[in-house]
């Protein structure tokens, strides 16, 4: 008899990990928590080791990923006119997706105050870093040593690698041809790699969570819950109303079908609350799923996972507001633009992994003088923040990408408006066209 169920969805199966891993680490807290052996050998051995090589995993496809599937897509370009405005327009809607971001985190700040009559007096162990010049960043996207780039993983200095690279294929005649060629074979195999560690996934998220959830109490929560749900409430806002207004507006796409598909991908991003290692699902979902043609995806992914924070600028925006109101220190009209400066200029070329806010949040805080001891209070509910605002980075980065595509006629609206596009396909065809 032959068996006619459908196999389970990988966002099921995700869900499906992140549940047992969440209740299993407040099972271990609640019954284990001074068990030496069960800290030891099941939390810092098993999970620990288990969701560590489940990051390295999705981190070690990252630069193979983005350069060779970037040469692809640049080699293709035939008009080198394309790339420029392709990431003229890439980097503007990141800039202003940021800028709305910080704009509205500053606005839901004030009117829910949610540092009014808090008491902050804990040191803070962080030292306020300067943030980088606009001549400083340039500089600095330009690698003198492109392997070290790579082995280092500095992802904007890869990308205008790969570009160049790839411009130069084009140009190069029968020999560039039969170079492109191979870089098609090498993004298969990639991208092979790719669909292999997605059957794993569920595993690799169940060990995160239980790490997370057994070190994490719901006291620390509760103890700066307004906080806590006014920048929830306003990464969700963003998240679910800037974007699909924007995608609705400048492309006529259905945002319902959109945040549908990006199921796979935000799962991902919260479970390992780092963009750049999410990168490898982000760039599936956006050709396989949402019908983007890789010469554009293998672009504005990779970029966006290094530019585009703003769930980043959401929390700098809160956290900003937060601490001057529990300091009962007034902010100027002129400072917060100059918090809505630094946090959008700050956010360009950091590094998309957990827990950077933080050191960029004493950036912004140094700008306007307030004091860094805030900073110490809010750690206790970072981690979990930052899992959400992750997955609010890679949405937007998705949904500009759709944008840009669309403008640029490389978007397939059929395999956009498919709800079983790319569900079930084992091997993702990206070849470099």
């Amino acid at each position: 008899m032959t068996n006619t169920k459908k196999p389970m969805s990988l966002t099921t199966r995700v869900i499906i990990g992140m549940v047992a891993g969440i209740l299993t680490g407040f099972a271990i807290r609640s019954l284990f928590a001074e068990n030496g052996f069960v800290d030891a050998y099941i939390v810092n051995g098993l999970f620990e080791v288990g969701g560590q090589i489940f990051i390295a995993s999705l981190k070690m496809l990252v630069v193979p990923l983005v350069f060779v599937s970037l040469v692809c897509g640049t080699s293709s370009l035939k008009d080198v006119t394309t790339l420029g405005r392709l990431g003229g327009k890439t980097v503007v809607f990141y800039v202003a997706t940021t800028a709305v971001a910080i704009t509205l985190a500053l606005t839901m700040g004030t009117i829910f105050q949610p540092g009014a009559g808090a008491d902050l007096t804990a040191a803070s162990s962080f030292a306020a870093a300067e943030a980088p010049s606009l001549g400083q960043v340039i500089i600095d996207m330009f690698p003198t040593n492109p392997i070290s780039a790579m082995a280092e993983g500095k992802t904007l200095q890869v990308i205008v690698f790969a570009v160049l690279f790839g411009i130069a294929i084009s140009a190069a005649g029968e020999p560039g041809e039969r170079i492109a060629a191979v870089f098609s074979d090498l993004n298969e195999v990639i991208m092979k790699l790719v669909a292999l560690l997605m059957n794993i996934a569920p595993y690799g998220v169940f060990f995160l969570m239980a790490k997370l959830f057994t070190g994490l109490g719901l006291s620390a929560i509760f103890n700066l819950a307004e906080y806590f749900f006014v920048l929830t409430a306003t990464l969700l806002l963003h998240g679910l109303v800037t974007y699909s207004v924007m995608l609705k507006s400048f492309t006529g796409l259905s945002p319902v079908t959109f945040l549908k598909k990006m199921e796979d991908a935000v799962m991902f991003a919260f479970s390992t609350a780092s963009s750049n290692a999410t990168i490898p699902v982000t760039m599936e979902t956006a050709q396989n799923r949402l019908g983007v043609d890789n010469k554009v995806a293998s672009f504005t992914i990779p970029l966006g996972a290094t530019i585009n924070m703003d769930g980043t600028a959401i929390m700098q925006g809160v956290a900003t507001a937060f601490i001057a109101q529990a300091f009962n220190i007034d902010l100027t009209m002129g400072d917060y633009l100059t918090v809505i400066l630094t946090a959008t200029l700050a956010s360009i070329g950091t590094a998309g992994v957990p827990g950077v806010g933080l050191i960029m949040l004493a950036m912004v805080l140094n700008q306007v003088g307030l004091p860094l001891e805030g900073i110490a209070l809010i750690m206790g509910v970072d981690r979990l923040l930052d899992m959400i605002r992750t997955a609010v980075n890679i949405t937007g980065d998705s949904a500009v990408t759709c944008i840009v595509a669309k403008s640029e006629g490389a978007l397939n609206i059929d395999k956009f408006n498919d709800p079983a596009a790319g569900e079930n396909e084992e091997k993702v065809e990206l070849a470099c066209r």
